[in-house]
């Protein structure tokens, strides 16, 4: 494993500089949910009320997904091996399984067992043993999961994961139900995944900062967009420091059970919509820079900014002239 010489603690900063009095009402709220902070803005005659919901929303949605509530639609799969789940939950595997599939298991949301042995989600990271991680990978395989329906089954053993895409499906749904209730433009920052409503209120982007992988309390460049979502992915995030000073980040490779060694040390997407953003973040990560460049000029459909661990960063020739670049690296654009 290679050694890191950094560290890092932070991922998408939203940077939503203040303009002249605006006629329309703002509301903003801040809350706790999917085991991190969000922040929740809109601009409209109901504005309050559609924060309202789409907190509701947020929650019911975090209800459903969970991996650590055994009542959960997802505990109780994981539980029972086989369960009718909800509609979101039925359609969130769906999608993500869609990823996982073009990707060629660069995405693989049956990764649990093997995140679980790493101690990721049980709060006691550790540098597990091969063997451990041999038994654990046995028991993943995307394409293992049964689906009729809204009925999921999965081979004994097996167990999901939707953290990789459920927080990008939760801005789509809140910035849906605050469009229901006449919401005009309005944020959702995720723990740093940033989905946006329109324009800001005087007519003009919304700015999104993206964080400087290699010192996360500075910004690597800031992007101009709206009706757009930002979603970041990097080794940063979340990690541990074994006794000799190797780093160990939280994003594996499913070919081998092992933190992803790619090359990159950020991803972020940019596109329509956050559920395939949050899962592309993630994927992409784990390919490394040529193969998401490939991915990127074979699918299409979303745009994306890379940095490599030497200070590069690569972005996509249709937001080039929407990112302003802070940060000093070098920075080349990747074409058709």
């Amino acid at each position: 494993m290679k050694k890191y010489r950094y560290f890092f603690s932070a991922a998408l900063i939203a940077v939503t500089a203040s303009c002249s009095p605006e006629p329309e009402t703002e509301t903003s709220r801040e809350l706790f949910a999917m085991d991190t902070i969000i922040s929740v803005r809109a601009y409209g005659q109901r504005s309050e009320e559609a924060v309202n919901a789409a907190a509701d929303r947020l929650k019911e949605l975090e209800e459903l997904f969970s991996v650590t509530n055994e009542n959960s639609d997802i505990g109780r799969l994981n539980k029972l091996g086989t369960a009718n789940v909800s509609d979101d939950t039925a359609y969130v595997i769906s999608e993500a399984l869609n990823v996982c599939g073009s990707t060629d298991g660069s995405l693989d949301i049956t990764i649990y067992p093997v995140l679980r042995e790493w101690g990721f989600t049980t709060g006691n990271m550790h540098v597990p043993t091969g063997e451990a991680v041999a038994a654990a990978l046995e028991k993943t395989g995307y394409e293992d999961i049964g689906i009729s329906g809204n009925t999921i089954t999965l081979p004994e053993g097996y167990m999901l994961d939707l953290g990789s895409c459920a927080k990008g499906y939760a801005g789509d749904e809140m910035l849906a139900e605050m469009s229901r209730l006449g919401a005009t433009s309005a944020l959702v920052n995720l723990g740093g995944n940033v989905q946006t409503l329109g324009t800001k209120p005087d007519g003009s982007e919304w700015s999104v900062g993206i964080a400087n992988p290699f010192s996360p309390n500075e910004l690597l460049g800031i992007l101009q967009i709206h009706d757009r979502s930002v979603i970041t992915s990097g080794g940063y995030q979340r990690y541990f420091t074994d006794d000799d000073g190797n780093v160990y980040i939280h994003i594996l490779d499913p070919a081998t059970g092992y933190p992803a060694d790619s090359g990159l040390v950020s991803v972020t997407v940019v596109g329509d919509r956050g559920i395939m953003c949050d899962a592309l973040s993630t994927a992409l990560f784990v390919m490394g820079k040529e193969r998401a460049v490939s991915y990127w000029r074979g699918e299409g459909g979303f745009d994306m900014v890379l940095v490599t661990d030497d200070g590069t960063v690569y972005i996509t020739e249709n937001i080039a002239q929407s990112f302003r670049n802070s940060s000093g690296f070098p920075m080349e654009i990747i074409d058709e």
